[in-house]
């Protein structure tokens, strides 16, 4: 398992260096100057521009401010935003937990309705059930976004008027940040009413941001269980006479799990992207909100170090995937 581990490590090295190279090349691609539009219809001087260029490093050959951003990032330091005049990583961890509670809500909500929905969909192959469930998780899977977004808030606040339209939860409700988490502040606050307003602001965007991931994982567990189900052993357990509960859930379920975790790791790095339009149509304040503010602010600390604190979070779950599998199937120690 040790040798398992330190492998997967090895190989994040040149994959975060790659990530360096992107997040700072990208923003850079962009038209738009910087300090321009921190100037916004005030202009600014020619004087005052220079001075602005050289206390952000502008000034500076793209290799030198590559190099002073990579020693940068090996002292901790991802810069200071150009908008706020902020620390990166201070903004972009007191965002995040907004981002990870809607993030958790929506791949909990893939795992408990798309697992089941593939299992059930595998056992009653070529019936109805299984075409129910493909054909929902094929209309999922298609589904944009932000149109899939705008549906749910037109249906439920709009016409329902059932959930709130964006934030977190209702302004008549105020207590200090203990965790971020606003499912749990909210109960720590005691305030009657708290837990119940966050709750609805969180359904329509777990909702939204869920429904790809959800069709996913569905599509895999059932691929999965077909594989799982002509084995032998499955045979054997059934011939043996046991539950069909015991057959499907300890022998079947256990051994299509691999490709299934493989599909919801990998479905981690689609949650962030998918953030990013699922909080800026919900005004919801995370991460995803923020890169799209920074991005059209051109602040380029900002981009840079949420991309790459964003990268560093995917490769970290892969790496807790890759561990994972050692857990479950004992020969991929061995095989890897």
């Amino acid at each position: 398992m040790l040798r398992l581990i330190l492998n997967k490590i090895g190989l994040l090295i040149p994959t975060f260096i790659g990530v360096t190279i992107i997040s700072f090349l990208f923003i850079r691609l962009l038209p738009g100057d910087p300090v321009l539009l921190l100037a916004g219809e005030r202009g600014i001087t020619g004087d005052r521009y220079a001075d602005l260029m050289h206390q952000f490093g502008f000034d500076q050959p793209l290799w030198r401010q590559y190099l002073d951003y990579l020693v940068g990032i090996l002292h901790g330091d991802l810069g200071t935003s150009i908008s706020t005049r902020r620390p990166v990583i201070s903004e972009f961890f007191t965002l995040f937990p907004a981002t990870m509670e809607l993030s958790l809500c929506a791949i909990f909500f893939a795992v408990v309705v798309g697992l089941p929905a593939g299992v059930i969909a595998a056992l009653y192959r070529g019936k109805t059930p299984d075409h129910a469930v493909m054909t929902t998780a094929l209309v999922g899977y298609s589904m944009p976004i932000f149109w899939w977004g705008l549906l749910l808030i037109i249906l439920f606040s709009g016409i329902l008027g059932w959930t709130p339209v964006s934030g977190r939860i209702s302004l008549l409700y105020y207590f200090p940040s203990v965790t971020g988490f606003m499912l749990i502040d909210s109960l720590l606050s005691g305030q009657a009413g708290a837990f119940e307003s966050a709750v609805s602001h969180l359904i329509l965007p777990t909702i939204v941001l869920g429904t790809i991931p959800l069709a996913v994982i569905a599509r895999q567990t059932r691929s999965a269980m077909l594989e799982v189900l002509d084995e032998d052993y499955v045979r054997t357990a059934r011939a043996k006479g046991l539950a069909p509960f015991r057959v499907i859930g300890l022998h079947a379920l256990r051994n299509a799990l691999i490709p299934v975790i493989t599909t919801i790791g990998l479905q981690i790095g689609v949650l962030f992207a998918g953030a990013i339009l699922t909080e800026t149509i919900f005004s919801w304040p995370g991460i995803g909100k923020w890169m799209i503010d920074s991005i059209f602010r051109r602040d380029y600390p900002a981009v840079q170090g949420g991309l790459l604190l964003i990268a560093i979070i995917v490769m970290l779950v892969n790496l807790l995937v890759d561990v994972t599998y050692g857990l479950i199937n004992p020969k991929i120690r061995h095989t890897r």
